[in-house]
């Protein structure tokens, strides 16, 4: 079997059984703080928080994208050469966020699933795993349509988290080693940080970075179970998908 082969079957299973541990109890999170409900509460501050003194948002600030037009954005096989893209299964990125222990990490944890507080008016995800059968590496990314001021706090609050977490549980599952990494000089600022996951007795080094180009956030990961060392996002499919996504939204 192939190293790619191998990484992407690893890779599956974690997100199978992870997105099951969290996305089947929506009762008890919705009871929880930083669950369902504070996810829901965020949402309704949003109007009286944008353009408020101090806020972000602007008069000329463009809204968010909408879903077809993040579909429309989002990579496809062909828009990078070393990678084929395939969509990422709805039940892959569950809309709810789930408590992460402790509390400080719950930023980090809800990113893991590209989910955020505030939530994103749209979402898009895509799979990229390599060409090359001796590439291991699997590249999650996914596309998040927000109003800017919220897209701003989302990437604020992933830059505190990956400085003072170092280590939570989430979903039943054990996340280590979360250290903050230098960020890309692109789009409209970034946050890069990388952990190591613990599930069904396999480590998985993860390397993250989020980029905001206007009101949209472009989120990417990447996997690669068979060496640590290649556990990175490329730097020419972050930067095919932002010039992607600017063309997009105009």
């Amino acid at each position: 079997m192939s190293r790619a082969v191998v990484a992407v079957s690893v890779v599956a299973t974690l997100g199978f059984t992870a997105a099951c541990g969290g996305g089947g109890d929506e009762e008890s999170a919705e009871g929880k703080p930083g669950g369902a409900s504070a996810t829901q509460a965020a949402d309704e501050a949003k109007t009286g928080a944008e353009g408020g003194e101090g806020g972000a948002a602007s008069g000329d600030a463009k809204g968010p994208l909408t879903e077809a037009q993040l579909d429309k954005a989002a990579l496809v096989s062909g828009d990078t050469k070393d990678y084929k893209v395939a969509k990422t299964p709805e039940g892959d990125i569950p809309a709810e966020t789930v408590p992460a222990e402790p509390a400080a990490c719950q930023p980090i944890a809800d990113m893991f699933f590209f989910t955020s507080t505030p939530r994103a008016d749209a979402r898009t995800a895509r799979t990229l795993t390599a060409r090359s059968d001796l590439n291991a590496t699997v590249v999650s990314l996914a596309l998040l349509a927000h109003e800017q001021s919220d897209a701003e706090k989302v990437i604020a609050d992933l830059r505190t988290a990956s400085t003072s977490c170092t280590a939570y549980e989430h979903t039943d599952y054990k996340y280590s080693g979360v250290k903050a990494l230098p960020a890309p000089k692109q789009g409209d600022e970034a946050v890069s940080y990388k952990l190591k996951g613990s599930i069904e007795g396999t480590s998985v080094p993860m390397t993250f970075t989020v980029v905001r180009s206007g009101s949209t956030l472009a989120a990417f990961y990447a996997m690669n179970v068979l060496d640590a060392d290649k556990a990175q996002v490329p730097a020419d499919v972050i930067e095919a998908q932002l010039t992607k996504l600017e063309k997009a939204a105009g």
